[in-house]
Protein backbone atom coordinates (compact mmCIF):
# COMPACT_ATOMS: atom_id res chain seq x y z
CA UNK A 1 0.00 0.00 0.00
CA UNK A 2 1.21 3.49 -0.58
CA UNK A 3 1.42 5.61 1.98
CA UNK A 4 2.54 9.13 1.32
CA UNK A 5 4.90 10.63 3.95
CA UNK A 6 3.54 13.88 4.87
CA UNK A 7 5.36 17.03 4.51
CA UNK A 8 7.68 19.18 7.20
CA UNK A 9 4.61 21.66 6.07
CA UNK A 10 2.07 19.74 6.56
CA UNK A 11 3.16 18.78 9.98
CA UNK A 12 3.50 21.49 11.46
CA UNK A 13 -0.01 22.78 12.15
CA UNK A 14 -0.12 20.24 14.96
CA UNK A 15 0.78 20.90 18.61
CA UNK A 16 1.40 17.15 19.59
CA UNK A 17 1.04 16.55 23.31
CA UNK A 18 4.02 15.28 25.42
CA UNK A 19 6.36 14.87 22.74
CA UNK A 20 9.47 17.08 21.70
CA UNK A 21 7.71 18.66 18.74
CA UNK A 22 10.78 20.25 17.08
CA UNK A 23 12.75 16.29 17.23
CA UNK A 24 8.98 14.59 15.62
CA UNK A 25 8.75 16.93 12.92
CA UNK A 26 12.47 16.49 11.92
CA UNK A 27 12.01 13.35 11.99
CA UNK A 28 8.47 11.27 11.82
CA UNK A 29 7.30 8.59 13.40
CA UNK A 30 4.17 7.98 12.26
CA UNK A 31 1.48 4.96 13.22
CA UNK A 32 -0.82 4.49 10.35
CA UNK A 33 -2.71 0.69 10.86
CA UNK A 34 -2.85 -1.55 14.21
CA UNK A 35 -3.49 -5.68 14.40
CA UNK A 36 -3.21 -7.83 17.64
CA UNK A 37 -0.56 -6.70 19.04
CA UNK A 38 1.04 -4.82 16.45
CA UNK A 39 1.48 -1.06 14.87
CA UNK A 40 2.17 -0.33 11.26
CA UNK A 41 4.51 2.67 10.33
CA UNK A 42 3.97 5.07 7.04
CA UNK A 43 6.43 2.52 5.38
CA UNK A 44 4.55 -0.67 6.22
CA UNK A 45 6.42 -1.79 8.81
CA UNK A 46 5.08 -4.56 11.88
CA UNK A 47 5.99 -2.57 15.02
CA UNK A 48 5.77 -4.96 18.19
CA UNK A 49 3.34 -2.17 20.93
CA UNK A 50 5.30 -2.94 24.13
CA UNK A 51 2.96 0.14 26.01
CA UNK A 52 -0.18 -1.53 24.97
CA UNK A 53 -1.03 1.87 22.97
CA UNK A 54 -0.43 4.57 26.02
CA UNK A 55 -1.61 1.51 28.93
CA UNK A 56 -5.13 1.43 27.43
CA UNK A 57 -5.21 -1.36 24.56
CA UNK A 58 -4.84 -4.60 26.59
CA UNK A 59 -7.36 -6.84 25.15
CA UNK A 60 -5.00 -6.23 21.43
CA UNK A 61 -5.82 -3.39 18.70
CA UNK A 62 -8.62 -3.42 16.32
CA UNK A 63 -10.73 -5.78 17.84
CA UNK A 64 -13.81 -7.32 16.06
CA UNK A 65 -16.26 -7.06 18.69
CA UNK A 66 -15.40 -3.71 20.18
CA UNK A 67 -15.80 -1.81 16.11
CA UNK A 68 -19.05 -3.91 15.65
CA UNK A 69 -20.28 -2.55 18.87
CA UNK A 70 -19.43 1.09 17.88
CA UNK A 71 -20.58 0.75 14.45
CA UNK A 72 -24.20 -0.31 15.76
CA UNK A 73 -24.16 2.34 18.60
CA UNK A 74 -23.39 4.90 15.99
CA UNK A 75 -26.55 3.84 13.56
CA UNK A 76 -28.73 3.70 16.33
CA UNK A 77 -27.95 6.62 19.40
CA UNK A 78 -24.76 8.28 18.45
CA UNK A 79 -25.27 10.94 21.08
CA UNK A 80 -27.73 11.41 24.09
CA UNK A 81 -27.61 14.66 25.88
CA UNK A 82 -25.86 13.82 29.50
CA UNK A 83 -27.57 16.43 31.48
CA UNK A 84 -31.70 15.35 32.62
CA UNK A 85 -31.59 12.84 30.17
CA UNK A 86 -30.25 9.28 29.95
CA UNK A 87 -29.79 6.29 27.48
CA UNK A 88 -29.28 2.20 28.80
CA UNK A 89 -26.32 1.84 27.85
CA UNK A 90 -24.94 4.43 30.69
CA UNK A 91 -26.48 2.35 33.24
CA UNK A 92 -25.76 -0.92 32.11
CA UNK A 93 -22.13 0.36 32.10
CA UNK A 94 -22.58 1.42 35.55
CA UNK A 95 -24.07 -1.83 36.56
CA UNK A 96 -20.87 -4.16 35.16
CA UNK A 97 -18.72 -1.48 37.18
CA UNK A 98 -20.28 -1.92 40.27
CA UNK A 99 -19.84 -5.75 39.65
CA UNK A 100 -16.19 -5.85 38.57
CA UNK A 101 -14.85 -3.46 41.45
CA UNK A 102 -14.94 -4.07 45.31
CA UNK A 103 -17.97 -4.49 47.22
CA UNK A 104 -19.17 -1.27 48.41
CA UNK A 105 -17.97 0.79 45.17
CA UNK A 106 -21.66 1.08 43.63
CA UNK A 107 -21.66 4.35 41.96
CA UNK A 108 -20.26 5.28 38.71
CA UNK A 109 -19.61 8.75 37.05
CA UNK A 110 -18.39 8.88 34.31
CA UNK A 111 -15.78 11.52 32.67
CA UNK A 112 -13.76 11.42 29.32
CA UNK A 113 -10.54 10.76 30.50
CA UNK A 114 -8.71 9.63 33.54
CA UNK A 115 -7.29 13.29 33.72
CA UNK A 116 -10.92 13.91 34.34
CA UNK A 117 -11.89 11.45 36.33
CA UNK A 118 -9.12 12.44 39.11
CA UNK A 119 -10.48 16.45 38.83
CA UNK A 120 -13.79 14.42 39.27
CA UNK A 121 -13.12 12.61 42.36
CA UNK A 122 -11.10 15.65 43.89
CA UNK A 123 -14.37 17.93 43.22
CA UNK A 124 -16.62 14.67 44.67
CA UNK A 125 -14.02 14.11 48.03
CA UNK A 126 -14.69 18.38 49.28
CA UNK A 127 -18.00 18.56 48.63
CA UNK A 128 -18.81 15.09 50.24
CA UNK A 129 -16.77 16.78 53.60
CA UNK A 130 -18.95 20.33 53.00
CA UNK A 131 -22.24 17.98 52.85
CA UNK A 132 -21.01 16.57 56.30
CA UNK A 133 -20.29 19.76 58.01
CA UNK A 134 -16.68 19.80 57.59
CA UNK A 135 -16.22 22.52 55.07
CA UNK A 136 -12.40 23.09 56.20
CA UNK A 137 -10.93 19.74 54.53
CA UNK A 138 -10.35 20.72 51.75
CA UNK A 139 -6.49 19.64 51.51
CA UNK A 140 -5.02 16.76 49.16
CA UNK A 141 -2.21 14.53 49.83
CA UNK A 142 -0.21 12.85 47.12
CA UNK A 143 2.59 11.33 46.35
CA UNK A 144 6.59 11.95 44.95
CA UNK A 145 6.42 10.03 41.41
CA UNK A 146 2.57 9.77 41.52
CA UNK A 147 0.94 10.63 38.07
CA UNK A 148 -2.69 11.69 38.19
CA UNK A 149 -3.42 13.23 34.90
CA UNK A 150 -2.99 16.70 33.88
CA UNK A 151 -5.55 18.64 34.86
CA UNK A 152 -4.89 21.41 37.54
CA UNK A 153 -6.34 19.01 40.12
CA UNK A 154 -4.15 15.94 39.20
CA UNK A 155 -1.29 17.98 38.54
CA UNK A 156 -1.53 19.59 42.12
CA UNK A 157 -1.92 16.05 43.46
CA UNK A 158 0.71 14.12 41.14
CA UNK A 159 4.20 14.21 42.25
CA UNK A 160 6.22 14.86 38.85
CA UNK A 161 7.50 18.12 39.18
CA UNK A 162 8.19 18.89 35.61
CA UNK A 163 4.14 18.73 35.09
CA UNK A 164 3.56 21.78 37.67
CA UNK A 165 6.39 23.86 37.44
CA UNK A 166 5.99 25.69 34.15
CA UNK A 167 2.17 26.28 34.93
CA UNK A 168 2.94 28.54 38.50
CA UNK A 169 0.54 28.05 41.47
CA UNK A 170 -1.44 24.90 41.51
CA UNK A 171 -3.72 23.87 44.35
CA UNK A 172 -2.29 23.59 47.91
CA UNK A 173 -1.28 19.96 48.40
CA UNK A 174 1.41 17.63 50.36
CA UNK A 175 3.30 15.16 49.04
CA UNK A 176 4.08 11.56 50.91
CA UNK A 177 7.69 10.13 49.61
CA UNK A 178 8.37 7.74 47.06
CA UNK A 179 8.05 4.56 47.79
CA UNK A 180 11.38 4.12 45.17
CA UNK A 181 14.09 3.05 47.58
CA UNK A 182 17.92 1.98 47.06
CA UNK A 183 17.39 -1.75 48.93
CA UNK A 184 14.30 -2.29 46.93
CA UNK A 185 16.23 -2.07 43.96
CA UNK A 186 15.99 -5.00 41.20
CA UNK A 187 13.14 -6.54 43.30
CA UNK A 188 10.32 -8.56 41.93
CA UNK A 189 7.05 -7.44 42.32
CA UNK A 190 6.58 -6.64 45.88
CA UNK A 191 9.25 -4.63 47.55
CA UNK A 192 10.05 -5.80 50.93
CA UNK A 193 11.17 -2.55 52.48
CA UNK A 194 8.83 0.94 52.48
CA UNK A 195 6.44 -0.06 54.53
CA UNK A 196 7.39 2.57 57.17
CA UNK A 197 6.99 4.98 54.63
CA UNK A 198 3.46 5.19 54.97
CA UNK A 199 3.90 6.85 58.32
CA UNK A 200 4.54 9.67 56.98
CA UNK A 201 0.61 9.98 56.71
CA UNK A 202 0.07 10.09 60.38
CA UNK A 203 3.13 13.23 60.41
CA UNK A 204 1.20 15.24 57.82
CA UNK A 205 -1.86 15.07 59.52
CA UNK A 206 -0.30 15.80 62.93
CA UNK A 207 1.06 19.18 60.95
CA UNK A 208 -2.01 19.89 58.84
CA UNK A 209 -5.24 18.74 61.05
CA UNK A 210 -7.23 15.64 60.14
CA UNK A 211 -9.65 18.65 59.93
CA UNK A 212 -8.08 20.09 57.05
CA UNK A 213 -7.98 17.05 54.88
CA UNK A 214 -9.98 16.13 52.63
CA UNK A 215 -8.54 12.64 50.91
CA UNK A 216 -5.23 10.93 49.90
CA UNK A 217 -4.73 10.18 46.67
CA UNK A 218 -2.35 7.12 44.85
CA UNK A 219 -2.09 4.85 42.25
CA UNK A 220 -1.81 1.17 43.65
CA UNK A 221 1.13 0.88 41.72
CA UNK A 222 3.05 4.10 40.15
CA UNK A 223 2.70 3.66 36.34
CA UNK A 224 3.81 6.36 34.47
CA UNK A 225 5.65 7.51 37.03
CA UNK A 226 8.10 5.02 36.79
CA UNK A 227 6.40 1.57 37.36
CA UNK A 228 6.30 1.50 41.53
CA UNK A 229 4.86 -1.73 43.43
CA UNK A 230 3.82 -0.89 46.74
CA UNK A 231 6.09 -1.97 49.92
CA UNK A 232 4.41 -5.35 51.26
CA UNK A 233 1.56 -4.09 53.60
CA UNK A 234 2.20 -0.23 52.73
CA UNK A 235 -1.22 0.18 50.86
CA UNK A 236 -3.28 -1.41 54.02
CA UNK A 237 -1.12 0.92 56.66
CA UNK A 238 -2.73 4.08 54.49
CA UNK A 239 -6.33 2.54 54.65
CA UNK A 240 -6.20 2.05 57.92
CA UNK A 241 -4.55 5.68 59.20
CA UNK A 242 -7.34 6.95 57.03
CA UNK A 243 -10.32 5.34 58.62
CA UNK A 244 -8.12 6.97 61.82
CA UNK A 245 -8.58 10.42 61.33
CA UNK A 246 -12.36 10.44 58.90
CA UNK A 247 -9.69 11.29 55.43
CA UNK A 248 -10.94 9.43 52.23
CA UNK A 249 -8.36 7.21 50.46
CA UNK A 250 -8.55 7.32 46.27
CA UNK A 251 -6.89 4.70 44.16
CA UNK A 252 -6.15 6.10 41.16
CA UNK A 253 -6.36 3.14 38.81
CA UNK A 254 -6.48 4.83 35.26
CA UNK A 255 -3.46 2.29 34.37
CA UNK A 256 -3.96 -0.52 36.82
CA UNK A 257 -7.40 -1.16 36.66
CA UNK A 258 -9.32 -3.58 34.35
CA UNK A 259 -6.77 -6.39 34.32
CA UNK A 260 -3.34 -5.03 33.90
CA UNK A 261 -2.30 -6.29 37.35
CA UNK A 262 -3.55 -9.84 37.28
CA UNK A 263 -7.41 -8.51 38.31
CA UNK A 264 -10.26 -6.09 37.62
CA UNK A 265 -8.47 -3.90 40.00
CA UNK A 266 -5.64 -3.87 41.53
CA UNK A 267 -7.65 -3.02 45.02
CA UNK A 268 -9.05 -6.92 44.53
CA UNK A 269 -5.03 -7.82 44.00
CA UNK A 270 -4.24 -5.97 47.50
CA UNK A 271 -7.41 -6.91 49.18
CA UNK A 272 -7.81 -3.30 50.03
CA UNK A 273 -10.57 -0.60 49.29
CA UNK A 274 -10.57 2.71 48.45
CA UNK A 275 -13.52 5.36 48.90
CA UNK A 276 -12.97 6.55 45.28
CA UNK A 277 -11.78 4.74 42.34
CA UNK A 278 -11.11 6.32 39.10
CA UNK A 279 -10.71 4.17 35.34
CA UNK A 280 -10.28 5.08 32.30
CA UNK A 281 -7.54 3.78 29.59
CA UNK A 282 -8.19 0.46 29.28
CA UNK A 283 -12.47 1.20 30.07
CA UNK A 284 -12.82 1.26 26.41
CA UNK A 285 -9.35 -0.44 25.09
CA UNK A 286 -8.40 3.27 23.60
CA UNK A 287 -11.18 2.71 21.23
CA UNK A 288 -12.77 5.85 22.33
CA UNK A 289 -12.28 8.69 25.17
CA UNK A 290 -13.81 8.00 28.58
CA UNK A 291 -13.02 7.44 32.02
CA UNK A 292 -15.09 6.83 35.23
CA UNK A 293 -15.16 7.33 39.05
CA UNK A 294 -16.20 4.53 41.59
CA UNK A 295 -17.57 5.96 44.51
CA UNK A 296 -18.79 4.28 48.02
CA UNK A 297 -22.03 4.24 49.03
CA UNK A 298 -21.91 6.58 51.95
CA UNK A 299 -20.09 9.34 49.53
CA UNK A 300 -23.18 8.49 46.61
CA UNK A 301 -25.96 9.19 49.53
CA UNK A 302 -24.84 12.08 51.24
CA UNK A 303 -24.95 13.74 48.16
CA UNK A 304 -28.52 12.32 47.37
CA UNK A 305 -29.83 13.28 51.25
CA UNK A 306 -28.89 17.12 51.55
CA UNK A 307 -31.98 17.59 51.71
CA UNK A 308 -32.74 19.49 48.86
CA UNK A 309 -35.87 19.42 46.39
CA UNK A 310 -35.93 16.37 44.14
CA UNK A 311 -35.39 18.69 40.95
CA UNK A 312 -32.16 19.97 41.78
CA UNK A 313 -28.81 18.80 41.06
CA UNK A 314 -26.90 17.11 43.81
CA UNK A 315 -23.55 17.32 42.08
CA UNK A 316 -22.75 20.09 40.14
CA UNK A 317 -20.35 18.54 38.07
CA UNK A 318 -20.24 16.94 34.73
CA UNK A 319 -19.24 17.20 31.00
CA UNK A 320 -21.27 17.49 27.67
CA UNK A 321 -19.80 13.75 26.98
CA UNK A 322 -20.14 11.76 30.35
CA UNK A 323 -21.15 8.80 29.44
CA UNK A 324 -21.35 8.98 25.67
CA UNK A 325 -23.02 6.14 24.12
CA UNK A 326 -20.65 5.13 21.82
CA UNK A 327 -18.21 5.18 24.62
CA UNK A 328 -20.16 3.24 26.84
CA UNK A 329 -21.19 0.66 24.09
CA UNK A 330 -17.49 -0.06 23.35
CA UNK A 331 -16.55 -0.02 27.31
CA UNK A 332 -19.61 -3.18 27.39
CA UNK A 333 -17.45 -4.78 24.38
CA UNK A 334 -14.27 -4.31 26.34
CA UNK A 335 -14.95 -5.65 29.90
CA UNK A 336 -17.11 -8.30 27.54
CA UNK A 337 -13.85 -9.54 26.04
CA UNK A 338 -12.18 -9.22 29.23
CA UNK A 339 -14.39 -11.57 31.18
CA UNK A 340 -14.90 -13.67 28.07
CA UNK A 341 -11.29 -14.80 27.81
CA UNK A 342 -10.32 -14.36 31.45
CA UNK A 343 -7.63 -11.84 30.19
CA UNK A 344 -6.85 -10.46 33.88
CA UNK A 345 -6.55 -14.40 35.02
CA UNK A 346 -4.58 -14.55 32.01
CA UNK A 347 -1.99 -11.51 33.06
CA UNK A 348 -1.63 -12.95 36.37
CA UNK A 349 -0.56 -16.31 34.99
CA UNK A 350 2.07 -15.07 32.98
CA UNK A 351 3.35 -12.20 34.60
CA UNK A 352 5.69 -14.50 36.51
CA UNK A 353 7.21 -15.71 33.33
CA UNK A 354 7.53 -11.95 32.34
CA UNK A 355 9.46 -10.77 35.62
CA UNK A 356 11.85 -13.93 34.88
CA UNK A 357 12.43 -12.74 31.17
CA UNK A 358 12.73 -9.20 31.99
CA UNK A 359 15.11 -9.74 34.96
CA UNK A 360 17.20 -11.36 32.89
CA UNK A 361 18.40 -7.81 32.10
CA UNK A 362 20.13 -7.35 35.46
CA UNK A 363 23.72 -6.62 34.53
CA UNK A 364 23.18 -4.92 31.26
CA UNK A 365 24.83 -1.59 30.68
CA UNK A 366 23.30 1.47 32.26
CA UNK A 367 20.75 -0.32 34.15
CA UNK A 368 20.61 1.26 37.61
CA UNK A 369 16.67 -1.00 38.46
CA UNK A 370 14.19 -3.01 37.16
CA UNK A 371 10.87 -2.84 38.74
CA UNK A 372 7.28 -5.05 37.62
CA UNK A 373 4.05 -5.48 38.68
CA UNK A 374 1.40 -7.81 36.36
CA UNK A 375 1.84 -6.43 32.79
CA UNK A 376 4.14 -3.68 34.06
CA UNK A 377 7.42 -3.04 33.69
CA UNK A 378 9.90 -0.38 34.05
CA UNK A 379 13.91 -0.27 33.71
CA UNK A 380 16.18 3.11 35.51
CA UNK A 381 18.54 3.92 33.31
CA UNK A 382 21.42 5.62 34.53
CA UNK A 383 21.69 9.23 33.35
CA UNK A 384 24.08 10.77 30.58
CA UNK A 385 26.35 13.34 31.55
CA UNK A 386 24.80 16.66 31.10
CA UNK A 387 21.17 15.43 30.22
CA UNK A 388 19.82 12.66 32.68
CA UNK A 389 16.67 12.18 30.15
CA UNK A 390 19.24 11.62 27.02
CA UNK A 391 19.43 7.95 27.71
CA UNK A 392 15.74 5.98 28.04
CA UNK A 393 14.84 8.80 24.30
CA UNK A 394 17.83 7.04 22.78
CA UNK A 395 16.67 3.40 24.01
CA UNK A 396 13.23 4.55 22.66
CA UNK A 397 14.13 5.85 19.59
CA UNK A 398 16.67 2.38 18.73
CA UNK A 399 13.64 0.03 19.74
CA UNK A 400 11.29 2.02 17.19
CA UNK A 401 13.92 1.29 14.41
CA UNK A 402 14.40 -2.07 15.46
CA UNK A 403 10.62 -2.72 15.71
CA UNK A 404 9.64 -2.07 19.25
CA UNK A 405 7.28 0.13 20.49
CA UNK A 406 8.25 1.26 24.19
CA UNK A 407 7.73 4.31 26.46
CA UNK A 408 10.41 6.47 27.61
CA UNK A 409 10.25 9.37 30.59
CA UNK A 410 12.60 11.00 32.85
CA UNK A 411 15.20 8.09 33.43
CA UNK A 412 12.35 5.31 33.08
CA UNK A 413 11.98 3.03 30.05
CA UNK A 414 8.41 1.57 30.83
CA UNK A 415 6.60 -1.71 29.59
CA UNK A 416 2.50 -2.18 29.13
CA UNK A 417 1.96 -5.96 27.71
CA UNK A 418 -0.97 -6.19 25.73
CA UNK A 419 -3.07 -8.81 28.19
CA UNK A 420 -2.73 -10.78 25.05
CA UNK A 421 1.11 -11.21 24.20
CA UNK A 422 2.37 -14.53 23.79
CA UNK A 423 5.28 -15.34 25.43
CA UNK A 424 7.94 -15.79 22.35
CA UNK A 425 6.94 -11.76 21.54
CA UNK A 426 7.65 -10.76 25.39
CA UNK A 427 11.04 -12.88 24.70
CA UNK A 428 11.78 -10.90 21.62
CA UNK A 429 10.85 -7.34 22.75
CA UNK A 430 13.03 -8.26 25.89
CA UNK A 431 16.07 -9.19 23.90
CA UNK A 432 15.93 -5.94 21.44
CA UNK A 433 15.83 -3.94 24.80
CA UNK A 434 19.15 -5.63 26.24
CA UNK A 435 20.99 -5.35 22.38
CA UNK A 436 19.98 -1.39 22.74
CA UNK A 437 21.40 -1.46 26.24
CA UNK A 438 24.76 -2.55 25.12
CA UNK A 439 24.84 -1.01 21.68
CA UNK A 440 24.53 2.49 24.11
CA UNK A 441 27.93 4.32 24.86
Amino acid sequence: MDRPHLTREELEPYWMPFTGNRQFKADPRMIVASEGVFLVDDSGRRVLDGLSGLWCCGVGHNRREIAEAVNAQLQTLDYAPAFQFGHPGAFALASRLKAITPVGLDYAFFTNSGSEAVDTALKMARAYWRLRGKSGKTRFIGRARGYHGVNYGGVSVGGIPANVEPFGPVLETALLSSTLLPENAFSRGIPAAGLELAEELIALIARFGADQIAAVIVEPVVGSGGVVPPPLGYLERLRAICDENEILLIFDEVITGLGRCGAMTAAEVFGVVPDIMTLAKQLTNGAIPMGAVMASAPIYEAFMNAGAPQHLLEFNHGYTYSGHPVGCAAALAVLDILEQEALPQRVAKEAMYFEDVLHELKGAPHLRDIRNFGFAGGLQLAPMEGDPTRRPFEVAMRMWHKGFYVRYGGDIIALGLPFIMERNEIDSLVTALGEVLDELD
